[in-house]
């Protein structure tokens, strides 16, 4: 089976010596501040350490929830040198998205929808692979050594390797935070190769005592400090599940479209993270908390219009429009009635079953009953039907 990611090809195998190794760091840090990375540290494939047994315990638990793509060759996440044979050394890269103002410090009222902080700018796949094509390529030029480049969706460990770098170290929350640069709020991107180079020391744990992450999660989504079950995450619930959710979750989303930043925002290690530096990580006005009623009200085309070029629109609008139902559920605003009135006739399911719920919330027992008879009827959904006679519809 080929190896994912882009390879930059030499031929070179023979080993590199101190003083090269310390040229071609040299020339990795000035490429990665010209390509606008924050922090660039190196570290082996073989230090990736336990963090393959804490990956399998959790698929074996099933915490991964609908993310099947995890589960997929899950020995190659586990081990670098499954991924690709002749790594060597991997050159770990980030990049901070921090946002101006602390997200769970702004007032965002309810009848508006919030977007994770790292969903507001432009999408970061594409920012973070130009950067590290480019830093590939002249490594590739200067040492001679074959490298590939990764960026989140090839089956790689990012976190656990940025640590064993020194980029930063997971924290109870099991996102990477970083005393240098970007606090809790990086991207990361990973260079493999097959040159030898010295590698960084790790990060060590600061967290200490420290639990506001755990403390503020609004669904309880940490078992444990450093573990996460993501099938009760909202950021999980509202991004990556295909299905319905859970009526439990419901009310803790709150106006929560797209991710959640909670966890991140309290970290007091963020105290270090200025804005990001890149404008196209800064938040655009369609995804600078829009008004819910906008987004309720968009189709398939209008939906990729407006998300076009930012990470929202690979969710898709049928999962977005369905969140934004559960917001304004949660707003009880008036005003959001004719738009979410007209959804329960939407083509999606997903929708149509979010709207029954929304609907439940701000309508009063005669108007929900008489739109009961004139849709549940001819609905040929069952989770949509279950949702018209759900006592907590009905009552």
């Amino acid at each position: 089976m080929p190896v994912p990611g882009p390879l930059f090809p030499s031929g070179r195998t023979t080993p590199y010596n101190a003083a090269m190794s310390a040229d071609l760091k040299s020339r990795l840090q000035a490429d990665a501040a010209t390509s606008g990375f924050d922090l660039v540290r190196v570290t082996t494939p073989d230090r990736i350490g336990a963090a393959g047994e804490r990956l399998r315990a959790f698929l074996a638990d099933g915490r991964h929830g609908d993310m099947d793509w995890m589960a997929t060759h899950a020995d190659r996440r586990a081990d670098p040198r499954v991924l690709w044979s002749d790594v060597r050394s991997i050159i770990m890269l980030a990049i901070s998205y921090a946002p101006a103002e602390n997200p769970i410090a702004t007032d965002v009222a309810a009848n508006r929808a919030v977007i994770s902080a790292y969903a507001r700018g432009r999408d970061y796949h594409d920012i973070v692979k130009k950067g590290l094509k480019r830093i590939a390529s002249n490594f590739a030029t200067a040492s001679g050594a074959d490298v590939k480049v990764f960026v989140d969706t090839a089956p790689l460990m990012e976190k656990p390797l940025a640590q064993s770098a020194g980029i930063g170290w997971q924290g109870k929350h099991t996102n990477l935070v970083s005393r240098q640069a970007g606090g809790s709020w990086l991207f990361l991107g990973a260079i493999l190769t097959t040159a030898a180079i010295e590698p960084d020391a790790p990060e060590t744990d600061h967290c200490g005592t420290c639990t506001r992450c755990l403390d503020v999660c609004p669904t309880h989504a940490f078992p444990a400090p450093y573990q996460l079950d993501a099938r009760r995450c909202i950021a999980y619930l509202t991004i990556e599940h295909k299905g319905h959710i859970a009526r439990g979750f419901r009310e803790a989303i709150g106006n929560r479209v797209f991710g959640c930043d909670d966890c991140l925002a309290v970290c007091p290690w963020n105290k270090f993270a200025e804005a990001a530096r890149d404008i196209r990580f800064h938040a655009r006005a369609e995804t600078d908390n829009p008004p819910l009623d906008e987004i309720l009200a968009l189709d398939d085309a209008s939906f990729r219009t407006r998300f076009a070029g930012t990470p929202v629109k690979r969710t898709g609008r049928d999962r977005v429009v369905r969140n934004a139902l559960i917001a304004a559920g949660n707003a009880r605003d008036p005003a959001l009635r004719p738009v979410v009135t007209a959804l329960l006739a939407d083509p999606s399911p997903l929708v149509r079953a979010m709207a029954v719920w929304a609907i439940s919330r701000m309508a009063n027992a005669h108007q929900i009953a008489e739109l009961r008879t004139r849709h549940l009827p001819s609905e040929p959904d069952p989770a949509v039907r279950a949702e018209w006679l759900h006592p907590g519809t009905t009552s």
